[in-house]
């Protein structure tokens, strides 16, 4: 009798899991499901996390809202990879093996370049079940030329073409003539330096470069030996391609010591560094970026107004610094209706080429690399005005204003890819 029963609730429990894959599987056919993997634990968790709440409220307001793809809602699944190449290829494992043929990525350029290349190798041995990777952040310019791949997109301006931006500017400021560069030692602050210093020697010849400094990412506490550093170099400008606290960090050290000189940056205005650069920064901190908060904000109608200030409501702590992630849904939805289909590969067909009416402009994302050409602005830290700064930051009464706008064609830069597609 007791082995019976034993029997009997064992069948009856195989049964009941069988029927929850059947509908697991059932709700994952009707969701077309990106891989979001990122960092989101470990000393960079903020900027995952921050990147990962603005995706999905981007897919909600712009897509799912609106009947989503195909009829299919647009979700984002996490996947941490702790800021670690190695445990980004086991995320993009744990996602293949739940079906997922979709990732995007964006912070660390090491993680970039070992999904584009465990992507190539999934996609040789997988031709039926391809994987495209949608990068909106990672910007090392050889991910788009040396390592370019069919199954690699990139969204966000590499940083050849934001230093060229950044450099552009700083060659007409006549106050600029020290300075002092500080990045974090992986490719994208290799890149950073040696890009400043090839770029400020073909424009600016006469500016001295008085300081080249790589740190470890993510792992610096206290950044005050590098201000020190810089303070004795005598430099009046910094050039910083840093991202997450260890920008927010090195602001607060310079802060801290009153140090006064000019901060040229890729990402002064993401999470942290407005708190971070308070008082101190008023017209002494510049970023070059696609958007920031008060590019539209004389006009509350905007669309891209409105998303900004709906997700700052609904996320006080997370305010939104970028709308690379916007650009990305929506291009990768134009990209599943124009092709008729879900298939990866032909996804990234109908994306070559593509243009959009974006949030700053005319965008296209160029067949030969796979690298969107865009606008871009330089915009200076400074208090509300209620003229050209509408919008504080992070609690603050200081945000950022336009003082220099690049159109596509000003962005565009060359590239070496040679670019290898599937029949």
């Amino acid at each position: 009798m007791t082995f019976k029963l034993f029997r009997n609730i064992h069948r009856n429990l195989r049964y009941l899991a069988y029927l929850y894959l059947i509908l697991l599987s059932i709700n994952a056919s009707s969701q077309i499901r990106i891989a979001f993997i990122d960092g989101l634990s470990g000393p960079m968790a903020n900027a995952g996390e921050a990147s990962l709440a603005q995706f999905k409220f981007a897919a909600d307001n712009f897509i799912n809202n609106n009947g989503g793809i195909l009829g299919q809602q647009l979700q984002f699944i996490p996947f941490d990879n702790k800021g670690s190449p190695q445990e980004t290829v086991v995320a993009l494992k744990n996602a293949t093996d739940q079906g997922i043929r979709f990732v995007t990525q964006g912070n660390g350029s090491g993680a970039a370049a070992s999904l584009i290349d465990s992507i190539n190798k999934w996609n040789e041995r997988n031709p039926e079940k391809t994987v495209l990777y949608l990068n909106y952040g990672s910007v090392d310019p050889t991910l788009t030329n040396e390592k370019c791949s069919f199954w690699h997109f990139r969204f966000d301006a590499n940083s050849a073409m934001r230093l060229e931006a950044m450099t552009n500017y700083i060659k007409q400021d006549k106050t600029v003539k020290r300075v002092f560069i500080i990045g974090q030692n992986y490719a994208h602050g290799q890149q950073v330096s040696n890009l400043t210093k090839q770029m400020l020697r073909e424009k600016r010849a006469d500016i001295q470069i008085v300081g080249d400094d790589l740190h470890p990412i993510g792992q610096v506490k206290d950044f005050s030996p590098y201000i020190t550093k810089i303070r004795e170099s005598k430099a009046d400008a910094v050039v910083t391609g840093n991202w997450g606290n260890d920008l927010a960090l090195l602001i607060k050290a310079s802060k801290d010591s009153g140090l006064k000189v000019k901060f040229f940056t890729f990402y002064a205005g993401s999470i942290g560094s407005p708190a971070a650069i308070g008082d101190s920064g008023n017209g002494l901190v510049y970023e070059v970026t696609d958007w920031h908060r008060n590019l539209y904000s004389k006009y509350p109608a905007n669309q891209y107004e409105k998303f900004a200030s709906n997700f700052n409501l609904n996320h006080s702590q997370n305010e939104i610094y970028t709308m690379r992630m916007v650009t990305l849904v929506q291009m990768f939805s134009k990209a599943a209706y124009k092709a008729r289909s879900l298939d990866p590969k032909l996804i990234a067909y109908a994306l070559e080429d593509m243009t959009l009416d974006a949030h700053n402009g005319k965008v296209k994302m160029r067949k030969e690399d796979h690298q969107l050409l865009q606008p871009l602005h330089i915009a200076a830290f400074g208090p509300v005005d209620n003229k050209s700064i509408i919008v504080g930051l992070e609690g603050t009464q200081y945000g950022f204003k336009t003082v220099s706008t690049l159109d596509l064609n000003q962005t565009t830069l060359p590239s070496t890819c040679r670019m290898v597609r599937p029949n």
